[in-house]
């Protein structure tokens, strides 16, 4: 398709993954590396080309251009991730088009209805009607800059006013449905607005698209506190961090990121200057969503209200934390406030201090540990041990896991040797882990010819002569590779990473990424004239080669008294040699 070609040399995928993943340059090449976004890993094995504008995992596997990773971070259709390039770096999308499926045509009316109702909330927050709720951001703390910062806003109590906007745009009642934001009756006479009478929270996806909503109860005895949307074919729960599009860059710039439990302690921490903060929207902490966080920064404050509910809750998410490989601090504030409070009443650089001084969550653990059971009892020992173990187990660094085996013996006044082994037992009966992808280690000359094939014409006019008039290609490992290119010049187009990799099967895009993605010199610093006599020395090796081989079958031909093949053979040498 004319325009996805159009707009993939129109974009840098080093800066478009680049919002999603923090990459590093790998030495002064084109390739730059990160964890994958698609998979929990500790250690980076994803890369992207900034030449050949591709992605590859040697992890997991995933690979493809610039379209199909927005299409996989940000769950879209092919038109959708086409649509969502085009706006964001101002490439016009074609008049017609006849690509949007049926699934993307509602998907699409249902991001549309959501930023419809982004705008009814927000001008009904700032209308007569939003007086209370705008009395209850005052008591709160929060100003109307911050208010509008967040695009808060206030749902209407009649529960009519989207759907009389969703109908007059023509949306369809199924679609209304589909949307999350409508109901329909229980007795079928017609449909209604989810969120009434609440203080609205828009959710944003990473990339900024408003996808659902979490509403707060305003008046007295409504049920629940929060109320938050629906599942829809744009917003899956467990997948979405709260201000994540906000605070992905001051993530990566602090280093570190902030977890805390709601929408109001986001705002509140936001609002003092510190916007490396997130929070989950209203569901349990997920892997995805450590993963996430992890792309971003690799250090995490968790910073959970300090009641009984916000304890439990930290003690339950460390081991999800630590398995993701998250370096994970616990900050508890004093006084019982949570962040906002805090923040309120005692300032941000307060706040910023408590920060810096956040300690570790063994050392957590352990304290709150030691205040429900008696370490002097031996069933307050097994108590404790039944405690940390889990954490201790979690951990993916077998260093760090010594260094907390001197720190556990001396709190539970065990002999070293002891702890140790019971540790080294409990964590060599954890569940196997998924296994790295095994990698195709690259061919020196093969790397070399391959990115002198794809980057230069120049290189291209001298090496296919050389390919066309000797088999070398027969006894290379990426064979497959460098016929489909031989086949590409020949059909009168020009080779590229995208066009090649199209036309191979499975295991053969493995070994072409394998090989685009080498880490070697020669893949970015070669000249024409080391590509020319590389393949040259190939094709005299092969030749040498194959005079060997004749001038073997010569003298067992003689032995055999075999002439006629003999005098054959000694014909080919010949012929060989005056080539």
């Amino acid at each position: 398709m004319e325009f996805a070609e159009h707009l993939k040399s129109s974009v840098d995928i080093v800066r478009v993954v680049g919002e999603y993943v923090r990459l590093k340059r790998s030495g002064a090449g084109p390739r730059y590396t990160g964890l994958c976004p698609f998979h929990s890993e500790k250690t980076a094995s994803f890369s992207v080309h900034s030449t050949h504008q591709f992605y590859k995992c040697f992890g997991c596997g995933a690979g493809g251009d610039v379209i199909k990773f927005i299409m996989e971070i940000e769950r879209l259709t092919f038109w959708e991730a086409l649509k969502y390039l085009a706006e964001r770096h101002g490439i016009p999308l074609p008049k017609r088009n006849d690509l949007a499926d049926e699934e993307a045509r509602q998907r699409g009316g249902i991001f549309e209805m959501h930023e419809l109702a982004l705008k009814i909330y927000r001008d009904q927050l700032f209308s007569p009607a939003g007086s209370d709720a705008r009395e209850y951001l005052k008591r709160r703390g929060l100003s109307r800059p911050t208010a509008e910062e967040f695009s808060l806003g206030l749902s209407e109590r009649g529960g009519q006013s989207l759907v009389r906007v969703f109908e007059k745009q023509g949306f369809s009642h199924e679609d209304m449905e589909a949307s999350g934001l409508v109901l329909r009756r229980t007795d079928g006479s017609g449909f209604y607005d989810r969120f009434r009478g609440r203080l609205m929270f828009p959710i944003h996806s990473e990339s900024g698209k408003v996808i659902a909503f979490g509403g707060r109860a305003l008046g007295e005895g409504d049920e629940p506190k929060y109320l938050n949307s629906s599942e829809t074919s744009i917003y899956r729960k467990s997948h979405v961090l709260y201000n994540l599009n906000r605070a992905r860059k001051a993530l990566q710039e602090a280093g570190f990121s902030i977890l805390v439990e709601g929408y109001m302690d986001v705002i509140g921490v936001f609002a003092a200057g510190i916007h490396n903060v997130v929070a989950t929207c209203g569901t349990a902490l997920t892997s995805f969503q450590v993963r996430s966080l992890r792309r971003h920064a690799s250090e995490l404050v968790l910073n959970f209200d300090p009641d009984a509910a916000g304890a439990n809750a930290t003690e339950k998410y460390i081991p999800i934390l630590i398995e993701e490989g998250m370096k994970l601090r616990i900050l508890q504030l004093s006084g019982g406030l949570d962040p906002d409070e805090y923040i309120k009443e005692h300032g941000p650089d307060a706040y910023l201090d408590a920060l810096t001084k956040a300690g570790g969550y063994f050392h957590w653990l352990a304290d709150r540990a030691r205040a429900r059971v008696d370490r002097n009892t031996p069933d307050g020992t097994v108590a404790i041990w039944q405690t940390l173990l889990p954490a201790i187990q979690k951990m993916p660094d077998k260093i760090m896991r010594l260094a907390v085996v001197d720190d556990l013996a001396g709190y539970m006044k065990m002999e070293k040797s002891v702890v140790l082994n019971e540790v080294r037992r409990s964590v060599s009966g954890r569940g196997g882990q998924v296994s790295k992808r095994q990698e195709v280690l690259p061919d020196p000359n093969e790397v070399l010819l391959l990115h002198a094939m794809l980057d230069s014409p120049e290189a291209r006019a001298e090496i296919v002569p050389v390919l066309h008039q000797s088999s070398v290609v027969q006894r290379f490992a990426s064979r497959a590779i460098f016929e489909t290119i031989l086949r590409l010049i020949e059909a009168g187009e020009t080779p590229s990473y995208s066009s090649v990799e199209a036309r191979l099967p499975e295991p053969e895009k493995e070994r072409l990424a394998a090989l685009v993605f080498a880490d070697d010199t020669l893949s970015r610093d070669f000249t024409v004239e080391q590509a020319v006599a590389c393949i040259r020395k190939l094709a005299s090796g092969e030749r040498g080669a194959r005079r060997d081989e004749l001038r073997e079958r010569i003298r067992d031909a003689e032995r055999a008294g075999d002439l006629n093949t003999a005098l054959q053979l000694m014909q080919a040498l010949s012929e060989l040699e005056r080539a």
